[in-house]
């Protein structure tokens, strides 16, 4: 009898809480406040191509993927897939061994490559669309 008592009392207590909670949820969605999803576009297949200008030829693979926030703005960043990709490959052609050795030089590169990007999206759609670029794997040889 004792446990049914305690059992009956807990629930009493717990149950303002969780029904507080519910209604906190419910004002939100009824507000319209839905929060932006980020959502992440590979460029795909991998940007494949030779960089430097010594007498080896070098190679890299670059996969990468643009952080975006909200389907609108994905499906925007991927219709300018192509020039993406091309202001991408002309800025890795650019580089050199110092450029991509070290992890600090490569964090540079990620950060002209975001700049490279929202640059050309801010000409074509009138702002950058893109928050950040990461390299999902990077290889030089």
């Amino acid at each position: 009898m004792k446990r049914w008592i305690l059992l009956i009392s807990l629930l009493f207590v717990a149950l303002p809480g969780l029904a507080s909670e519910g209604e906190e949820n419910k004002e939100g969605t009824e507000a319209g406040a839905a929060v932006p999803r980020v959502v992440y576009v590979s460029l795909s297949p991998a940007l494949v191509g030779n960089y430097g200008s010594g007498p080896a030829i070098q190679y890299y693979k670059a996969d990468i993927a643009l952080q975006v926030t909200g389907e609108d703005n994905a499906a925007r960043v991927s219709y300018h897939e192509p020039l993406i990709r091309n202001q991408l490959i002309m800025l890795f052609a650019r580089q050199t061994d110092q450029s991509l050795a070290t992890p600090e030089a490569r964090e540079t590169l990620r950060q002209a490559a975001l700049k490279q990007v929202q640059e050309a999206l801010d000409q074509e759609e009138g702002k950058p669309l893109v928050d950040d670029l990461l390299f999902n794997n990077l290889v030089v040889q």
